[in-house]
């Protein structure tokens, strides 16, 4: 029986997630399910093995408590979406499936773990927020985290394409940072469990490795990739 990677659904660039996992990645033992808030294909959920929650519009600040109206705020937001997505990093944790968490994912799981959201990056927005293509700088990654061991390197250069940030000062329960911009060590770019016993593979980044420039060549994209599949292919 093939295992399936369900990958949620948004309404931003969602060909992108799906297409980068290829017919040669999924090789004959995994396939992908299409989780859509829209549809609420909620019984979808539960007969997957692993996730990626993907990126979007921002989390509804009702879920951390944020100011209600804020700069760079989108038009309508989707608690429809945050709702849906709730249930499926509730079930992976629930049933220890690996999950992968791009962007708003991230910030969708510290914010489920009881964190924060930085609301509005401000003048950090020159640097991060998406203009008429991704921003790109570079990332320090910290020695020991399981992000490292994955790129096996100390600095990466990624792509950028939000106004958001986790809040360094309400980082959720048992999540550790694992890369940081190397301008500003207050932006935050990945988060992974900090106490990892128990658990199944965990990997949030902010940029968008199914994206990204040459991601083929890439290790924060290609490499991330890669363990995530074999997380999900050897899970019990």
């Amino acid at each position: 029986m093939k295992k399936k990677i369900g990958i949620s659904y948004t309404k931003t660039s969602f060909e992108s997630y799906w297409n980068w996992i290829t017919k040669e990645d999924m090789r004959d033992d995994l396939e992908l399910v299409l989780l859509s808030f829209e549809k609420n294909n909620t019984e979808d959920i539960y007969k997957c093995h692993g996730f990626i929650l993907t990126g979007g519009v921002d989390v509804h600040p009702g879920f951390y408590n944020g100011k209600p109206v804020y700069n760079n705020s989108p038009a309508t937001f989707q608690p429809e979406r945050d709702a849906f997505e709730e249930k499926i990093y509730r079930y992976s944790q629930e049933r220890k499936l690996p999950v992968l968490g791009v962007c708003r994912g991230m910030q969708l799981i510290n914010v489920l773990e009881g964190g924060k959201l930085i609301q509005d990056l401000d003048n950090g927005n020159e640097r991060h927020k998406k203009e008429a293509s991704d921003k790109e700088h570079n990332i320090v990654a910290e020695n020991g985290t399981l992000l490292y061991k994955i790129v096996n390197s100390h600095n990466g250069r990624v792509n950028s394409a939000h106004h958001q940030a986790i809040d360094p000062n309400a980082i959720g329960e048992n999540l550790a940072i694992n890369a940081y911009d190397d301008d500003n060590e207050k932006i935050i770019e990945g988060l992974e469990f900090k106490n990892k016993s128990g658990k199944a593979f965990m990997l949030c980044v902010q940029w968008h490795p199914e994206r990204m420039k040459n991601k083929e060549e890439n290790p924060f994209s290609e490499n991330i990739k890669q363990q995530f599949l074999t997380a999900v292919r050897n899970n019990a």
